[in-house]
């Protein structure tokens, strides 16, 4: 199967409502109301929608698994972060209760022993490589699943 990775990016920004109005991807680094490094770690992770789960997969467009989607984000904007979603955890600074920005990070603890990572897109939503659909995607953060399993956000951004 071929993904079309710039219609899928375009689908996903026209669905963030970030092509209407004074929004705006021509500079480096600027999307709707984001800019600088927000805007390149969001770009990079939402570039990667439909891109196959692969456990320990760190190749974007060919395999990634959570951690390796927020790591190559970043990675994107120039910003080194570690590989493994606990520690990313660890080091990432945390965010203060409320909703988490643009390219924050939002963990997750599945099961004792599994955690999870995903990184904000927008108010509501967080882009993931989710191992229930084998892809890279889209979810709510305020899913019931989500809730029940959310653990906090962090962020290695401004």
């Amino acid at each position: 199967m071929t993904i079309d990775r710039a219609a899928v990016f375009a689908c996903c920004l026209a669905a963030m409502g970030l092509c209407s109005g004074c929004g705006s991807t021509g500079s480096r680094g600027t999307v709707g109301d984001l800019s600088g490094d927000r805007a390149e770690v969001v770009m990079a992770a939402l570039s990667q929608v439909g891109t196959p789960y692969v456990y320990g997969g760190t190749k974007p467009g060919q395999a990634l698994d959570c951690s390796g989607l927020t790591q190559y984000a970043h990675s994107a904007a120039g910003i080194s972060i570690p590989r493994v979603s606990t520690a990313q955890r660890q080091a990432a600074r945390p965010v203060k209760r409320g909703t988490p920005r643009p390219g924050d990070m939002v963990f997750f603890r599945i099961r004792p022993g599994l955690y999870h990572v995903g990184l904000m897109v927008d108010g509501q939503r967080f882009v993931h490589a989710s191992t229930s659909k084998q892809q890279v995607q889209l979810s709510r953060l305020q899913r019931p699943y989500w809730r029940q399993r959310y653990l906090g956000a962090g962020t290695f951004l401004d």
